[in-house]
This record gives C-alpha cells, structure tokens and sequence, in this order.
C-alpha cells in the first residue's frame, strides 16, 4: 500500500474532547491525527470545541454516536482519543460490531484510584485496538492488565513548520519592553507546560537553580495563577488522599502553590520569572534565544509523562534540550541525537550538566541543527497518521478472520 493509496474499506469515526479551540498538547494529537487521517480515507468527528458544557457534550455522546453512524453506515471503525472517553464508552451499546480504538497518554493507566484500576481500566480490554503513545505507557498498560495483543506503540509527532523559527534582531528590546525583562548578556533556561508536581518544576528551582554559575535567569511559560484560586482553596479542605485524586483527575496543577512561594523568595526574585500562557510565537523566539529547555520531571506516584511533545517543539525552534530520563520523555528525547537525558531528581548530574552548557563547554549538547535534523527524521505528524492507518488496517483485517 503506497503511502498516499486511499483505504477504501475504512472510514472512521474519531472522538475527542480534547480539541482545539483549547490548546495543550492532547489537543493538537487530536486535531492532527483526524486531520493527518483524511489522506488515507473517509473521516467524521465528534469533537469538543466549548460551544456547550463538557457534561452536556458527555451525556449526549452515544445519542450523537448513533445518529452519525446511522447517517453514515459506511463506519467501519471508531477511535476515542484519550481514557477518559474510553471510561464512559466503554459501556456503550449500539456500535458493538464497529472496530473501536482507544488513545492512552499515561495518566489514565496510571489514576492511582483503587476503584478505578479494578473495575473501570479493565473495561478498557473491550475495545480492540489499544494505542499507547510511548513504550512507557504501553508497559504500564500491559502490567496492570491490558490485553498485550492489543496495545501498540505510536508516538506522536511534531509539527515540521517549527524547524523555520529565526530568533528575532531585537530580541532583547522585545524581551524588555512586552515583559519587562532584561535578558542582556544573561543565560536564558526555559521550561514550559502546566504546573503540576510531575513536571519537577519546582525541585528545579529549589535544588538546581542555586547552584548554577553566571548570570542565568530561569523561565517558565504556561498556564499559571498568581493567587489561589476556589478550587485550590476547596481542595485544602479534602483529606490528602482525596485531595491528590481528585487534582490528578482534574490535571490541577498541584505545583502551582510551592512555585508561587519560591518565586517570593528573595533569592529567586531576580533568577526566576513565571510568564503564564503566551503567544506561540514569543514562546518560538524565546526558545529560539535560550541556551537550554529543561524538562526536569521527577518520579510522582500515580502520575507519569507518556510523551515529551514540548521537547521536540523545543528542539525544532533551536533549543539545546535537557530532560529526565523517566516515563515517555525517552520516547521524544534519544540521549545523544536530539538531547541529553539526565538521571531524575539527580541534583549534582542537572547543575553539572547546565553550568557546562552555560559556560560554553563542548560535549554537553547537542548541536541545535544536528538535534533538529535527527528530530525532524523521526517524528512527524504524517509519519504518526500513517501509523494509525496502518493499524487500523491490521485491526480490521483481524476482525475479519
């Protein structure tokens, strides 16, 4: 089957409510995988764009579900794209005879709910082709209880059109006047995503950060509340275990609170900046003048990272990566060819590792294009969807045997 060959006994249904206009990375897997998906065949979508609540949008889904397969009988098969959607399809009637896949990203193999590893996850075996987005998340799948037959690995991809980024003249104007920053002759580290205690953000600044050299100001870019807001204050009130469930369902973010504090301390005030949610582009220029992006991740039970999208976004825009060797993070970053893994939690290997790339010394990164060449050779938006076309081809064809 040549790449662009039509799959003429498939067409799918995909399902999502994780989808832009919302932003993150689930949300552009999503949006690429059906977009990636219409080369190869006939595609409809139910998605989540904010025009109702998310409960109305759940509660109607097997109605909608139905009423699109009735309008199209040429469905062959369904795809969900996270476990959350999983959980509340997977007792569906209806669609049985329908081929159904499932995305797993890690924190729903992982949602340390003892109800839930024992009655909801396994429910998970219903659906016939299981898609886990690194090798991490597939073991963790397999480990508690998922049909080893049907899960498979497909990373996700990257968007190529990041590999463009040139680091604007004026950088330092730009800096200086949008966020009152002034970043003069100063070592720029970068990290960015949501604040939650897997990403490690604050053990950063805490343990690496005073002992780096020179004149290093450390940036962190996403979403990110000044003051605590109801929830966070509602959650004070919850027993811990409680507390820490809940957080995690609702990918609060449970960091938020100790950066806040770090960020008050004297000795952080001049080294450390939080910007919140930015324009893509500012954040393509910042990573374009960093000397590092980091993505310190430390071990948090219950939770993992099955991927490291932003690293590759880091990666293509020109920054010099830094990560943790944990979870799916070793899917995106291959030691040596596109960053430098570093053991988690190691406060001697991160500070060594950073103030050699600060002060310039070969050896401890890799070169920002031979990094993107590697990155843009192994992961692709098109290579991902021609993945899934390819399974979902294997899968039916199993179900036609």
């Amino acid at each position: 089957m040549g790449n662009n060959a039509p799959c003429l006994l498939m067409e799918i249904l995909f399902v999502s409510h994780k989808y832009p206009p919302a932003v993150g990375g689930m949300e552009k897997q999503s949006f690429e995988l059906i977009q990636g998906m219409k080369r190869y065949t006939k595609v409809h979508s139910i998605v989540y764009e904010g025009g109702e609540s998310k409960l109305r949008f759940f509660w109607m889904l097997r109605k909608r579900i139905l009423q699109t397969c009735r309008e199209n009988p040429g469905i062959t098969a369904i795809h969900f794209n996270d476990g959350l959607m999983a959980a509340i399809c997977a007792g569906h009637t209806g669609y049985e005879h329908l081929l159904r896949a499932v995305t797993l990203h890690g924190l729903e193999v992982v949602f340390p709910n003892r109800v839930y590893q024992r009655f909801i996850l396994p429910r998970f075996n219903r659906f016939d082709l299981i898609i886990a987005v690194s090798q991490a998340t597939a073991e963790a799948c397999v480990q508690r209880g998922l049909s080893p037959e049907k899960v498979v690995v497909i990373p996700n991809g990257v968007d190529a059109a990041l590999a463009e980024t040139v680091k604007r003249s004026d950088f330092q104007q730009f800096m200086a006047t949008k966020y009152n920053l002034d970043v003069q002759g100063r070592h720029i580290l970068v990290a960015m995503g949501r604040s939650v205690r897997r990403k490690g953000f604050s053990w950063f600044i805490e343990n690496v950060v005073p002992k780096l050299k020179g004149d290093v100001v450390f940036l962190m870019i996403g979403p990110f509340q000044r003051k605590p807001g109801g929830f966070e204050i509602f959650l004070k009130y919850l027993p811990a275990f409680l507390r820490n469930q809940i957080a995690l369902f609702a990918g609060f973010p449970t960091d938020e609170a100790m950066i806040r504090q770090l960020l008050e301390r004297p000795e952080f005030q001049d080294k450390v900046r939080h910007l919140g949610k930015l324009p893509f582009e500012d954040i393509r220029q910042i990573l374009a003048a960093s000397d590092a992006f980091v993505m310190p991740n430390i071990p948090i039970e219950g939770d993992m990272e099955g991927f490291g999208l932003v690293c590759l976004e880091a990666c293509l825009c020109g920054a010099a990566l830094f990560a943790s060797r944990i979870d799916g993070i070793t899917e995106a970053i291959h030691d040596g060819k596109n960053g430098v893994l570093l053991p988690a939690g190691d406060v001697e290997a991160w500070s060594s590792a950073l103030n050699g790339q600060i002060a310039g010394q070969p050896g401890f990164a890799v070169q920002s294009e031979v990094a993107r060449r590697y990155t843009l050779g192994h992961f692709s938006w098109n290579k991902m969807a021609e993945a899934y076309r390819d399974q979902f081809m294997r899968a039916l064809l199993l179900r036609q045997q």
